[in-house]
């Protein structure tokens, strides 16, 4: 490994401030030959209670316009991180459903990246993603670079982590009634909302009605993140 790696990821990892931590991380990141880097983390256990952190030097005003958009509630790549841990490319046909997006993102030079996840206790997820305007990532370089951009996502996401208590409150977790529960145990079960309203005597559209509750309790984008956060969470 050359010098300037290895200082600059001990700077890193002597770091004890997640915001003074990303800003060296951004800084060798950049030397790695990316223009762009976001860390963020969530917890889809402390809901409204947690605070999301989001670290990013995207292009003035993406940040703005991915919200008012609702981007996140369709990003293939959130989506993917949500369950995976397993990093991913950011290729055209990862955004085959959502075009808009992918376009959007390429007229801003966030065309060229990968995102990778980290799954934690307390519910915590962290994303961190590199992008650039031009040359795609080979799958060398990808192979090359990993391992720096690992060691980064650690680090941001045990700094996030050492500030929180070591246990979630019971109060922190969303509640949920007894018809979301029964829901998603028959979604976990396997069964479509078209069944799910047949075993128990009511519409399709009244099933979804509340599979979009819990999706927008629970903080996460379909029924399988609702699931599993709800397994993780000891609600179902």
């Amino acid at each position: 490994m050359e010098m300037w790696k290895e200082s600059r990821l001990r700077q890193i990892s002597e770091a004890r401030d997640v915001g003074d931590a990303y800003e060296i991380s951004l800084d060798f990141v950049k030397s790695l030959g990316f223009n762009f880097c976001a860390f963020s983390i969530t917890s889809h256990l402390r809901g409204p209670h947690f605070d999301r952190v989001n670290f990013n030097n995207y292009p003035s005003g993406w940040n703005a316009e991915y919200e008012q958009n609702h981007f996140r509630e369709i990003d293939p790549v959130v989506a993917h991180c949500n369950h995976s841990t397993m990093p991913i490319l950011w290729e055209e046909k990862v955004y085959s459903k959502t075009p808009t997006l992918w376009q959007a993102q390429k007229q801003l030079g966030l065309q060229y990246g990968w995102s990778q996840s980290l799954h934690g206790d307390n519910g915590l997820r962290s994303m961190l993603s590199l992008a650039r305007s031009d040359c795609p990532i080979t799958p060398y370089e990808w192979y090359e670079k990993l391992g720096y951009t690992m060691f980064i996502s650690n680090h941001l996401h045990g700094l996030v982590a050492k500030k929180l208590p070591d246990r979630v409150k019971d109060y922190c977790k969303p509640h949920l009634s007894a018809r979301e529960i029964e829901i998603l145990k028959l979604s976990a079960d396997g069964k479509t909302a078209y069944e799910i309203g047949i075993i128990l005597c009511i519409t399709e559209r009244t099933t979804n009605f509340h599979i979009h509750r819990v999706i927008m309790k629970l903080g996460v984008n379909n029924k399988l993140a609702a699931v599993v956060a709800a397994t993780r969470a000891c609600l179902i």
